[in-house]
């Protein structure tokens, strides 16, 4: 390593540690955005599954940390440490928790393209697997990227006074980190030199970009829940097609809703990211599918985990009103819905009060039989390809509660 990279990497650990000591969260809650679920002894089966694709996935982000592009830039958020404004939030997830960093995306991708690759030895494998590495890598760039957009303050313009700067310098780093690995995976994706796989990346982009205009939202742009409908079909059917997802019938129906946001927020683009590398590896139309089902309804299944450990957790914490036992819990209590539906600021409900109402509803029990379902459909999927000790890897990481 050259001592430019090293100075590089000191400078971000640096921040890290500042961020780490000195930061004040912000009260703001996005749309929960999964980065690490809630895998029981989490950092040993991660340690498994790296023997296994032969690579530390923990450090599949240094190729744009140790840039001389992202170092200026994690130079300029020094300036705003202390702040509330959720960048700070957001680049202590990304830059400093360690958990966080290693990165399950990524590895599913390389579990996924190992338990089909051959075992033989050969020029063409080792640059496949490059391939398939370049592909976790973008991905995991462009949820980061799309997560850091995510955390933009609104400010009014009769509001832009002295007072905001540096929430104004903020919004302005936040955009200039969120494109920088925005276009840095994009031309990891030029470089790949595959029109078919540049196609379905970018139908899971439309997917993120149109997630932000779904359903009403307060003047932070968080997500408000759409008003409780009953209905007697609450299932959102997931296929391959590349079309934009369906939204008719959606907002109101707890699980179709849940189930849209969650694809609009990185379903879409972790399942194609797994189709992707069945399609680099030249597998069949059909097991392409099957990876890209197998991606979507593992997302859920982490994503339902991830809501259910945010609310029998005796942290404090703010919750998505978006979140599955908040969806379920308005529709079996219109009146709950009532207090919500002229919010015009998330960061001002008492979320402690909220989370008693939501527990004294079967709320939680639907969500953990909504985990189940995609648990065992994404189970299901990934036993498809083949008996491993990659499929039996992703296995164990699927049972997450």
């Amino acid at each position: 390593m050259s001592y430019a990279m090293i100075r590089h990497f000191r400078r971000t650990t640096l921040l890290c540690e500042q961020m780490r000591v000195e930061s004040t969260l912000t009260n703001v809650t996005q749309e929960e955005f999964l980065f690490r679920p809630p895998v029981p002894q989490w950092s040993k089966v991660i340690r498994e599954a790296e023997k296994i694709v032969g690579y530390p996935t923990s450090f599949m982000n240094l190729r744009w940390l140790l840039s001389d592009e992202f170092a200026n830039l994690a130079m300029h958020l020094r300036k705003i440490v202390g702040s509330n404004h959720p960048i700070m939030k957001t680049a202590k997830t990304v830059l400093y928790n360690e958990h966080n960093n290693l990165q399950p995306w990524g590895l599913i991708i390389l579990l996924l393209s190992k338990a089909v690759s051959s075992s033989t030895y050969s020029v063409e494998n080792t640059t496949l697997m490059e391939r398939q590495r370049m592909l976790a890598e973008l991905t995991e760039m462009i949820r980061t990227g799309h997560y850091i957009h995510k955390g933009l303050l609104n400010i009014p313009l009769e509001e832009r006074d002295k007072t905001k700067e540096t929430s104004i310098f903020a919004n302005k780093i936040a955009v200039l980190i969120g494109d920088y690995l925005l276009v840095t995976a994009n031309g990891m994706l030029a470089r790949l030199r595959n029109q078919d796989l540049s196609y379905l990346i970018s139908t899971a982009l439309r997917d993120l970009s149109e997630g932000e205009f779904f359903g009403p939202r307060d003047k932070q742009n968080m997500p408000l829940p759409g008003k409780p409908v009953k209905t007697n079909e609450d299932y959102f059917k997931i296929n391959g097609d590349t079309i934009p997802l369906d939204v008719k019938d959606t907002l109101g129906s707890p699980v179709k809703e849940w189930t849209l946001r969650t694809m609009y927020n990185g379903g879409s683009l972790f399942g194609r990211g797994c189709e992707g590398a069945m399609l680099l590896g030249g597998k069949s139309d059909s097991d392409q599918k099957k990876a890209y089902l197998f991606g979507c309804h593992l997302c859920l299944a982490w994503q339902a985990a991830s809501e259910l450990q945010k609310f029998t957790s005796t942290n404090k914490e703010a919750f998505s009103l978006v979140s599955a036992p908040a969806l379920f819990a308005l529709n079996s209590s219109p009146d709950m819905y009532e207090s919500l539906k002229s919010v015009t600021n998330v960061s001002s409900l008492d979320f402690d009060d909220l989370k008693k109402r939501i527990m004294e509803t079967d709320a939680m029990e639907q969500t953990k039989s909504l985990f189940s379902l995609h648990a065992e459909k994404a189970k299901s999927y990934i036993e498809m390809f083949g008996d491993n000790q990659s499929v039996s890897t992703i296995k164990s990481l699927i049972k997450t509660v």
